[in-house]
């Protein structure tokens, strides 16, 4: 009798164990599902077909297959492979033309797509051995230090090609002009000379709508601030008028007034907020605002386009502060050098101050020594600017005083022909690199320094100073070439400064040249080839929509990719469009 209680209660829980059994498997699946979610959306395996699908609409217009390799990064192992020597005859001293001037003539006409050439036979090449890289498409194919000799013969403008665009300016009706007017383009580069904001710099393109009108005033959103309590928050404003194909100033109705070269350009009326009339800006002009803040006023003819982007890409890493380390430069022309122009991109590590420094100094240095007649002449010449970056470089190494700071330094040097053509010549020490479209042809300007590159090893090497199997870092640098970090250098011979100077190619205009200059955040999730892609799918839908291939999109395009590639450095981009054509469109708006 005692028992029955006892089961009574076991067959009770049992039962209820029972019932309530399918709620616990009902239960248990909900979380397995729910774990299931989390796990695959944390996994998001849908970006590799996205990102297929994305490579897949990148094709290039010289050819109709994408290598296995667009995805993979511009780094020296992958190239090694594909090497090979070839020599070449030397060009002869007669194929550089000296000019005495920069004469900005018509471009010459072509039609919309792109015109394809024979790749240069041997004896077109110059400079000695030619490294080449074997491609399937040798239309593609890159090279390494080729030298292409400007073809014989004058191309004419045919004013057929004659382009119109219409001026914004004040809701001005549309005014035709001729290919040649509109290859005046601009930069217009502005200084604080004075005020609270000595120092700092601005510059505008005359091409890149998206940056006009400039305004100038004390607080944001003015693009030029000068931290002035004299000045107005919008104090004047500067723009390019398409009809004059000049730069203009006008005061917005600031209260203290704007002065042009002591000169007032403000309303009568000080401080009734009625807008001045618009006055021409000139090169060597100083803007007046208020009385103690001055802008210097230099302005330039820009032949061809320059888009320059840069991204500190902060939130690649986690949200982690990523300090700016890059600086990029653009000088055209150089000061007593009219006919040359440096573009560089420093990347500086432990800091940001050695780049600061290389991007004031290698400019300064190259400017000094192209102001020697002869120097140009010698140029000139043997079409060739080596010993001049030679020389830059080391000058510039010599007045750099950073002990624990370094940076890469790319520079390329550009000048002209006199007939809207151009040669340049690349130096580099470091991985910021620089590749050139040159007549289809992609030529690679720069040489990678990491310490695992083949050619760094090599080097050591022959200066008795082997490095082990598998290291790959030296002092905790990956870089066996940069200007700066004096400490190492005096701790490590194997560090150097000598920089690799490219052989000079020759930028042909009709040939829809360009180049892309980048810091390495860009180049390590990027392919030489799919960059290439990129410029040539944005050209192409430039030319579908009818809309100007401007650099700046271009050049953001670029940038974009690395942002999808999900970069985790610093990434600078210089853009260079040597394609007259295209850079002289305009928009009817």
């Amino acid at each position: 009798m005692a028992m029955q209680p006892i089961m009574a209660v076991v067959h009770g829980i049992a039962t209820t164990h029972a019932a309530l059994l399918p709620y616990l498997l009902l239960l248990l699946s909900t979380l397995l599902l729910i774990l299931l979610l989390i796990i695959f959306i944390a996994c998001k395996p849908w970006r590799f077909f996205s990102r297929n699908l994305r490579s897949q609409t990148i094709k290039a217009t010289a050819s109709s297959d994408v290598d296995e390799d667009v995805q993979q990064p511009l780094v020296s192992q992958d190239l090694e492979s594909n090497i090979t020597e070839h020599s070449s005859n030397s060009a002869s001293e007669d194929s550089c033309h000296q000019t005495d001037g920069l004469h900005l003539s018509s471009p010459r006409t072509h039609g919309p797509t792109h015109k394809h050439r024979l790749p240069p036979t041997p004896s077109q090449l110059s400079h000695g051995d030619t490294l080449m890289f074997d491609m399937s498409d040798h239309s593609e194919g890159v090279v390494i230090g080729q030298t292409l000799k400007r073809p014989s013969g004058e191309l004419k403008y045919d004013a057929k090609d004659d382009t119109s665009y219409r001026s914004n300016n004040n809701g001005s009706s549309s005014q035709s002009v001729s290919r040649s007017s509109a290859y005046q383009r601009s930069i217009l580069n502005l200084e604080v000379i004075s005020g609270p904001s000595c120092g700092a710099h601005y510059f505008v393109q005359s091409t890149d709508r998206s940056k006009l009108p400039l305004t100038l005033g004390r607080v944001s959103p003015s693009d030029v601030l000068v931290v002035d309590s004299e000045v107005s928050g919008k104090h004047s404003m500067i723009n390019w008028n398409l009809n004059k194909l000049k730069w203009e100033l006008v005061d917005m109705g600031s209260l203290n007034g704007t002065l042009l070269n002591s000169r007032a350009v403000h309303h009568p009326q000080t401080g009734s907020r009625n807008w001045g009339d618009p006055v021409e800006l000139s090169s060597g002009d100083v803007i007046t605002l208020g009385t103690t803040s001055k802008i210097s006023v230099q302005i330039n003819k820009l032949p061809f386009g320059i888009g320059v982007v840069s991204d500190p890409m902060c939130a690649r890493r986690g949200g982690k502060k990523l300090p700016m380390e890059d600086v990029c430069y653009c000088h055209w022309p150089l000061s007593g050098a009219d006919q040359f122009g440096l573009f560089g991109i420093c990347d500086g590590h432990g800091g940001v101050a050695a780049a600061s420094s290389a991007s004031k100094l290698m400019p300064e240095m190259v400017t000094r020594i192209l102001s020697d007649t002869l120097r140009r002449e010698k140029v000139f010449s043997r079409c060739d600017a080596s010993d001049v970056l030679r020389e830059a470089f080391s000058q510039t190494e010599a007045h750099l005083d950073h002990l624990y700071e370094g940076c890469t330094a790319t520079v390329l040097l550009i000048w002209a022909d006199g007939h809207d053509n151009y040669f340049a010549q690349c130096a580099n020490v470091g991985d910021s690199s620089c590749i050139a479209n040159i007549e289809g042809q992609l030529v690679k300007m720069s040489e990678d320094h990491r310490i695992s590159s083949h050619t760094e090893r090599l080097r050591m090497a022959a200066a008795g100073e082997p490095l082990k199997d598998g290291e790959t870092r030296l002092c905790g640098l990956n870089l066996g070439r940069m200007l700066g970090d004096k400490f190492l250098k005096q701790q490590d011979a194997r560090f150097s400064s000598e920089p690799y100077i490219s052989q000079v190619v020759y930028m042909n205009s009709e040939s829809r040249d360009f180049a892309i200059m980048a810091s390495d955040g860009f180049w390590d999730v990027v392919n030489t080839k799919k960059a290439m892609q990129i410029v040539h799918q944005e050209r192409e839908r430039n030319a579908a929509s009818s809309e100007h291939s401007s650099t700046e999109r271009i050049a953001e395009a670029l940038l974009g990719e690395a942002r999808s590639q999900r970069t985790k450095d610093n990434t600078s981009i210089i853009f260079l469009d040597f394609d007259v054509y295209d850079s002289c469109k305009r928009d009817d708006v």
